[in-house]
């Protein structure tokens, strides 16, 4: 038997202390064992590859999307605008070099086509921004009802383009519109909006700037509300009053939002095709009449699904693909001499 010292100076084993358990049990609970590792080698390879390759399978839909409807498409408008393709005859393809490029250099309608884009571009792109900038300055304050108001403003931007171009067209109507009622009203004479070249530019340059300057003023508020309180207090100790503060702290402030604002109108312009589709009516693929409004959009549409010339209409999309190449690089120009300047 042991006496109670030899008890004291010698603790039960981890078998006397739990009959049953295995000898180091207790050691290892109390943390003076190491347990066995758990992990199989090919657990270890897998856990390696997914970590990395998760993040390329996770953005992986996205690229198969856009090379399907997007690269792959682009490319094959490519070989289409270097052959002589028809619509009704899509499996005979004959090669034409760069003949498309050339008829379209030497074509009327393409340069009537690229110039009404530019003045509808313009038209419809400067009174918007400006007053989108307006609009914005308004809702920076603090005004009743700001949520509500904002809402308003997307409102034109969720309403689709067949719905929009609908009403103004029954607003620009030769016979019984309300513009020409009110022109009437005031002593002008009623206008062909549909047949006239300035009159239909700006018919369809206003459907453009009601569905655009709220989505615009949306993000010209976004930035305002992220320039520094600081600035226009300094401003104001200055003397400054609120269109002072406007002109030299907001405008300055909000370049860079400008400058992506200018561009972005101006690639929407230059794909702009809905408008004038559903404005035209009948000849709506032919900007009216006398082509008085066919836009590049138009044109290349008119080419390749009324008249057939597949090849025409790819070499038309390159070329505003082209133009847009231009935009890009006169954006990146100017946004690297603005941050030299500041």
């Amino acid at each position: 038997m042991t006496s109670p010292k030899q008890a004291l100076a010698h603790p039960a084993s981890s078998a006397e202390a739990a009959p049953g358990s295995q000898p180091g049990a207790a050691r290892g609970a109390h943390g003076h064992g190491t347990p066995p590792e758990d992990k199989s080698p090919w657990r270890s390879r897998l856990y390696r590859w997914d970590m990395k390759a998760s993040p390329y399978v996770f953005i992986a839909p996205f690229f198969v999307i856009f090379g399907a409807f997007s690269l792959i498409p682009l490319l094959y408008t490519a070989w289409y605008s270097l052959h002589d393709v028809q619509l009704s005859s899509l499996d005979t393809q004959t090669w034409a070099g760069l003949d498309n490029y050339q008829n379209l250099l030497s074509s009327d309608f393409f340069w009537n086509a690229l110039k009404n884009t530019f003045t509808i571009g313009v038209i419809s792109t400067v009174p918007q921004l400006m007053a989108a900038i307006g609009l914005a300055h308004l809702l920076n304050y603090r005004l009743r009802g700001s949520t509500v108001w904002r809402v308003v403003m997307l409102t034109p931007y969720a309403t689709s383009v067949a719905a929009a171009t609908l009403v103004f067209t029954l607003l620009y109507s030769w016979d019984g519109g309300m513009v020409n009622w009110l022109l009437d009203f005031v002593g002008i004479d009623p206008i062909n909006w549909r047949e006239s070249d300035w009159g239909s530019q700006f018919a369809v340059s206003s459907i453009v700037i009601w569905r655009w300057t709220g989505y615009n003023a949306l993000i010209y508020l976004a930035a305002m509300q992220a320039i520094p309180a600081d600035l226009y207090e300094s401003a104001a100790i200055d003397g400054a009053n609120r269109w002072q503060q406007f002109i030299h702290v907001t405008v300055p402030q909000l370049r860079p939002t400008i400058l992506f604002t200018v561009v972005v109108s101006t690639i929407g312009a230059t794909q702009l095709f809905g408008e004038p589709l559903l404005f035209g009516g009948v000849s709506g693929s032919k900007g009216g009449s006398e082509h008085q409004y066919q836009t590049l959009g138009l044109y290349m549409y008119d080419q390749g699904w009324i008249i057939g010339n597949l090849g025409k209409a790819s070499a038309i999309a390159w070329s505003m693909f082209l133009i847009l190449l231009i935009v890009a690089a006169i954006n990146l120009l100017v946004t690297r001499r603005l941050r030299k300047t500041q």
